[in-house]
């Protein structure tokens, strides 16, 4: 610990070990308690558990922290070698991961990052009534490092905004339970007695899920049903270029990513972990975007993300539902599981559809009645639904289009419910009536 001229600041440095977060808290408690401030210690032992935490998940380095008390309050300020800055995410209460800077901007005065040649700081300040403490001023906050050398631009063509969004949530939380797996001292299914340490692999793997965060527009479609509709589809939910800076010593971070999520996704393909699995075209972003930067920092040429017509779905337990409710119905049903598998469809549906028998459509998943121009946003929201309980459509009805089986659509009004099914499963129903 170095200590300067006055006795209640002090600068310390942590390992990149899940116990620097509780030395943490442990320093700033005792600095203010020896200057007489612990009415302050609840939030700044809150604030920085979350930022040393966020530090040592994603930047993987020694961190160190600086305690200030002043006239104002308190000032810490957390210095790690990512040159990431932390933005806060809009995630859903129910998302797994995300949470952190919302945390931190509800709990403390203000906060800020400054970007550093070798990495940031993020400061935060409680009780500011007074003086600003060190040489940041509040209008640097969520500053960015400048692009250093040896970055090469890796081009993705025809990247798929709405499924990258959807992706990115699903891999952040799938990497931090598989951290947390990795990281169990009794040696449960992620714990791994040999092998690169579970930190640096989650740091690594982050590096790289923040250079996309940084660079990959994020679109907004809304929640309401009708605007859905009519935003989340194709071209608009595309970009034809993403222009993706990678340092060359940064593009093994991409290979991290995509090792890692291949090992959690056995994981929660098992039930291992809370995250659900998700579906095949999902896999394939992360595995293409992975292979551009391998591909293309090599020397190789670019080529443009795309999906098989029908990708099988990912393995599942079979559900157990009873269609004959569904399969007798007078009304045009369509019923499909959780891995997005048609189950059981009415006579009516069927003929709304085109297919001559319900053999040729149970088995099949629900891209093959989704028109093309639709198919990312239903592959996302999918997700999205599993991984946040994001669900604009339930229990709505919208003006749709279904994909025939010739190829030819026809517009229906879908309301869509689900239920649950045993051992936590769940069906979704959706009624195709015509469009009037």
């Amino acid at each position: 610990m170095t200590v300067d001229d006055r006795r209640d600041s002090f600068v310390t440095r942590l390992p990149p070990h899940p116990s620097s977060v509780r030395r943490a808290r442990m320093l700033v408690r005792q600095g203010l308690a020896a200057a007489g401030r612990e009415e302050l210690s609840d939030a700044a032992e809150l604030a920085v558990s979350e930022v040393v935490t966020n530090a040592l998940v994603h930047a993987g380095t020694s961190i160190d922290v600086a305690v200030r008390v002043v006239s104002g309050g308190v000032r810490v300020e957390v210095r790690d070698g990512s040159r990431h800055a932390p933005a806060p995410r809009r995630y859903a209460p129910t998302a797994g991961t995300g949470r952190g800077l919302m945390l931190l901007e509800e709990m403390v005065d203000t906060w800020g990052v400054v970007a550093q040649e070798r990495g940031k700081t993020v400061w935060f300040q409680l009780d500011s009534h007074g003086e600003q403490a060190g040489d940041v001023a509040p209008e640097q906050a969520g500053g960015s490092a400048p692009r250093p050398p040896g970055t090469e631009a890796v081009q993705l063509f025809a990247f798929p905004l709405l499924l990258h969004h959807a992706w990115h949530q699903h891999a952040e939380s799938l990497l931090r339970e598989y951290l947390l797996a990795s990281l169990d001292p009794e040696g449960g299914p992620g714990a791994a007695a040999e092998g690169p340490d579970p930190i640096q692999v989650h740091a690594d793997a982050s590096e790289a899920l923040a250079v996309l965060s940084e660079h990959v527009p994020r679109p907004d479609v809304g929640d309401d049903p009708g605007s859905v509709m009519s935003t989340a589809m194709e071209p608009d939910v595309s970009c034809p270029l993403v222009s993706l800076p990678v340092q060359r010593g940064a593009a093994a971070h991409f290979e991290t990513l995509d090792r890692a999520l291949d090992q959690a996704l056995l994981m929660a393909d098992d039930g291992l972990l809370l995250t659900a699995p998700t579906q095949p075209e999902v896999r394939m972003l992360r595995r293409w975007i992975c292979a551009q930067v391998r591909t293309q920092l090599a020397g190789g040429e670019a080529e443009p993300f795309s999906v098989a017509d029908q990708a099988p779905p990912e393995a599942r337990h079979p559900l157990v539902f009873d269609t004959a409710a569904v399969d007798g119905s007078a009304d045009p049903v369509v019923a499909a599981d959780d891995a997005n598998r048609i189950v059981a469809v009415s006579d009516p549906a069927l003929e709304i559809l085109g297919y001559d028998d319900r053999s040729e459509l149970v088995g099949l998943r629900l891209v093959a009645i989704i028109p093309d121009r639709y198919r990312q946003a239903h592959l996302a929201g999918f997700t999205l639904h599993f991984l946040t309980g994001r669900a604009p459509l339930l229990g709505a009805t919208v003006a749709v289009p279904v994909r025939r089986r010739d190829g030819s659509e026809r517009p229906v009004e879908l309301t869509l419910t689900s239920h649950r099914a045993p051992h936590g499963r769940t069906v979704f129903l959706g009624d195709l009536r015509p469009a009037q």
